[in-house]
């Protein structure tokens, strides 16, 4: 097979650590970035942009946000549709208050402003853990939300209450607004999910990975060999935040364009991203792409092939999309807790043995 380690020497430890150390799967993930970058732009469609590929790059910067806090740190979020609003609106702000600055800084301000305000509900974890932190971090989810719905400022006192992204450009460009051009906006968000996962995996990876999963693992272990928990949960909550808020800021500016807090950031869209994590596995930057991929996938494909194939009725194939993700959640759960990331490295393994599997 073609999916072989023999001949792929490596003569320096920085050489045998890295991402990917087989050839094959380097030569794999620069031939995904380069049709990501160099082919898709070129063929893609507002159907496209609108039903798969802005939601899969978006919900995958906030699965890998959220992955970092529940999967490698072990702290237990349920707010991350109050946190994408903290993102939303911050951006929402910066667009208006500063018109002059790039929307690519706009949406940086809006990911640091997210990950101050994580780091603020954040501090109970200091203190409890899993259930009790669950519940900490819901009470915030439904106090963004109030809070976004019930201050005029937020929305700058519109009668509706409801935010609409202005028109922004990048190099003359435009990146928001409903003239916009789908292979702008897609580029805009694969541009930051890159940079997103590939700050991910070099954290994790490291020492501050290291501290997270220390923690995740064993706290008072942890604490004894030296790993600071106060450090290590509020960096965790911080990442996750800056992520998140991101992830926010193009779901309002690039992806939906107007949005109203309790529709587009309920306690539905921090389920959504927690199903993302814990189908594709936690622990795993791969599994956040894996996750965001089948939970956006899933609802075009059973429309396609429920409604549009076999005549059954929208509400008829809605109801079903639900079975099947909690199925494939309690699944995961008890079969294999770290989901499509593990079936994955089982297949390389496999692959890479193959025609003698262990």
């Amino acid at each position: 097979m073609f999916y072989r380690e023999a001949g792929d020497f490596k003569t320096s430890y920085e050489q045998d650590s890295q991402t990917f150390p087989i050839k094959f799967d380097r030569f794999r993930y620069y031939a995904v970035l380069a049709i990501a970058f160099l082919v898709v732009p070129f063929v893609i469609n507002d159907y496209w942009a609108n039903a798969i590929l802005l939601p899969f790059l978006i919900y995958a910067i906030a699965a890998i946000g959220l992955n970092i806090l529940v999967g490698y740190a072990g702290q237990v979020s349920l707010g991350t549709g109050g946190f994408m609003a903290v993102g939303a609106y911050a951006c929402y702000k910066f667009m208006t208050l500063m018109p002059e600055v790039s929307m690519f800084v706009h949406v940086l301000l809006a990911g640091g402003m997210t990950a101050l305000v994580c780091v603020v509900f954040g501090l109970p974890s200091l203190r409890i853990k899993g259930f009790y932190l669950a519940v900490a971090t819901l009470a915030a989810q439904f106090f963004l939300v109030w809070l976004f719905n019930r201050v005029p400022w937020f929305y700058n006192y519109s009668a509706s209450g409801q935010i609409s992204a202005p028109e922004r450009d990048v190099f003359g460009i435009l990146i928001t607004g409903p003239n916009a051009p789908a292979w702008a906006t897609y580029m805009f968000s694969l541009i930051f999910l890159t940079l997103c996962a590939l700050i991910a995996r070099n954290l994790t990876r490291g020492t501050i990975g290291r501290s997270w999963m220390a923690i995740r693992d064993m706290d008072i272990a942890a604490e004894i060999i030296g790993v600071n928990p106060l450090k290590a949960k509020l960096t965790a909550f911080a990442v996750s935040g800056f992520f998140i808020g991101i992830s926010g800021a193009l779901f309002f500016s690039v992806y939906l364009g107007a949005v109203e807090v309790g529709e587009a950031f309920g306690i539905t869209k921090s389920f959504l991203v927690l199903f993302m994590v814990i189908i594709g596995g936690l622990g795993s930057i791969f599994g956040s792409f894996a996750g965001a991929a089948f939970l956006v996938l899933l609802p075009v494909i059973l429309k396609v092939v429920g409604v549009d194939v076999l005549g059954w009725p929208t509400d008829i194939v809605a109801h079903f999309q639900l079975v099947i993700v909690g199925a494939l959640i309690i699944v995961f759960l008890i079969v294999e807790p770290h989901g499509l990331a593990q079936l994955w490295r089982v297949a390389k393994e496999k692959l890479r043995l193959w025609p003698f599997p262990h």
